[in-house]
């Protein structure tokens, strides 16, 4: 499949996403509460079969954070890249570790340096800071660390 005929499909399927130009990869933007739908649906499809998560990430633009998650079909060696805008004041978006477990870390790991909260996460705790760490999120543009001073 073509990146053409991938867009025509996944269009077709999702009419409320958004292509974005300009990428290497095919890229649609997608609102928070349609993710898990469309996830499930990119696996299960069969003209799809995007069966490997293969990243996952987040974005912070001061105003507001973008969660970024590439998806490759191992069978048709297609690649996708979605992003969902998030409300900066309450990030959350629904788990992907019940469709990919590869999600779980990944989100784990947003989690404890975004802030993001993934709705339905089995096990959603801090991934590599200790304890205490809980809520201060360091990768934010606005975290400010006092003892080595770092500001954006």
């Amino acid at each position: 499949m073509t990146t053409e005929e991938l867009k025509s499909t996944l269009l077709e399927l999702f009419p409320a996403a958004i292509p974005e130009e300009g990428g290497e990869w095919l890229a649609i933007n997608v609102a928070p509460d349609e993710l898990h739908d469309i996830a499930l649906r990119l696996r299960q499809e069969q003209a799809l079969n995007f069966d490997f998560l293969f990243c996952m990430t987040c974005i912070d633009w001061k105003t507001h954070l973008t969660m970024v998650y590439h998806f490759t079909s191992t069978r048709y060696r297609h690649n996708l890249v979605v992003r969902v805008k998030l409300n900066f004041t309450s990030p959350e978006v629904a788990t992907l570790s019940d469709i990919w477990q590869t999600a779980n870390f990944h989100e784990r790991e947003v989690y404890e340096m975004f802030g993001v909260n993934f709705i339905n996460h089995p096990d959603l705790r801090l991934l590599i800071l200790p304890d205490g760490w809980e809520g201060k999120n360091p990768m934010l543009k606005s975290f400010e660390d006092p003892i080595n001073m770092i500001r954006l």
